[in-house]
């Protein structure tokens, strides 16, 4: 999902959250800043779905809750809170959680065609670093992952014995390996029944409306 600032004034996280409450949409807090959440594209949501269906099957009975972009994640501090497309805890602290939930250990996000266009900028590179460095500040938080909607390919960051973290690509024909929640998978399982349409078809068809 995409998160656009929205022009509301400066907000302490006890307000953010009553103030949410009141609202139709949905809102990411970034140190006090409010950002509005909008739709992506028709990939977007299916590959989103395939991963949820995939997760939902393998972690059935282990008493991890997963959750989709309407679940809410509080980071560390308590400065900041996101809407991650899909998020996965196995805490036991996060079980009885009604608003949100504190200690992920798998974070996915979907990235919309417009969200990697505009992710080519410095200033957008820094702001996706920047929700990954609250993200990895949980010692619960074993992976992070960034999957393309534009081809089949996917960026899993994972956390090592050392506690660094690691990257690894995966693409067409790979076999997926998510330690988070002990899964391993095809690439072609997260992006069945996908069809990859060019940006300028995309294009031409908002123009059509």
């Amino acid at each position: 999902m995409i998160a656009v600032r929205a022009s509301t004034p400066r907000l302490t996280p006890i307000e953010y959250l009553a103030w949410e409450e009141q609202q139709e949409c949905r809102y990411e807090y970034v140190d006090g800043e409010i950002r509005a959440m909008t739709g992506g594209t028709v990939n977007h949501s299916e590959i989103a779905t395939n991963l949820i269906a995939i997760l939902k099957n393998h972690l059935r009975g282990s008493g991890c809750r997963i959750l989709n972009s309407d679940g809410k994640v509080q980071t560390v501090e308590s400065t900041s809170y996101f809407y991650p497309d899909i998020s996965v805890t196995c805490d036991k602290r996060d079980r009885t959680a009604g608003k949100f939930v504190s200690h992920p250990c798998l974070i996915i996000e979907v990235l919309s065609s417009s969200t990697e266009a505009y992710d080519s900028s410095t200033k957008t590179l820094c702001e996706r670093g920047k929700k990954f460095r609250k993200y990895r500040r949980s010692d619960s938080l074993q992976e992070y992952v960034l999957v393309n909607t534009n081809e089949m390919c996917l960026d899993v960051y994972q956390k090592n014995e050392r506690g660094r973290w690691e990257l690894v690509t995966y693409a067409d024909g790979d076999m997926v390996e998510f330690k988070s929640v002990n899964l391993t998978i095809s690439i072609e399982q997260i992006y069945e029944d996908i069809v990859f349409v060019p940006e300028d078809s995309i294009t031409e068809e908002i123009n059509e409306l």
